[in-house]
């Protein structure tokens, strides 16, 4: 055979999501936009004990996004991740339910890696990224 292409086939997709400064230890979030099930939807990335975390932006409770402003998902104390709704609280390390009304659920986690001073994402059959927006041509000249 020829050589290999680029992409082996064990190699997955991976696309940039922030640089590695960017996530500071139980810091704020940075959130990134995809597609959950073909619908637009919100990732985020947390830096916990030194491991890069994301989960889509959708609280188990109540699908919607939880941040109590841009990048907030922390509680006071940097503990857990809590949802600005209602409350539901998740342990950030594995998105697991640890209080509130979110019963047993979990999170959806996104896969994610680290090198060379830059965060990856790894899309997954149902988180897929957001596709590129066409730009706006804005009004004709002479309009």
């Amino acid at each position: 055979g020829g050589p290999a292409p680029a992409a082996a086939a064990g190699e997955r997709e991976r696309l940039p999501l922030c640089a590695s400064s960017a996530l500071a230890e139980r810091g704020l979030a940075v959130s990134f936009p995809l597609r959950l099930w073909r619908e637009q939807a919100l990732g985020f990335a947390l830096r916990i004990d030194g491991r890069v975390v994301a989960y889509v932006n959708r609280c188990v409770h109540v699908p919607t996004e939880m941040d109590w402003q841009p990048g907030r998902f922390l509680d006071h104390e940097s503990r857990f991740i809590v949802c600005s709704l209602h409350g539901a609280t998740y342990d950030p390390a594995d998105g697991r339910c640890v209080g509130g009304p979110c019963g047993r659920g979990r999170l959806r986690s996104i896969e994610t890696a680290e090198e060379d001073g830059q965060v990856y994402w790894y899309p997954s059959q149902e988180v897929r990224p957001e596709p590129p927006r066409t730009p706006d041509p804005g009004p004709e000249p002479g309009a």
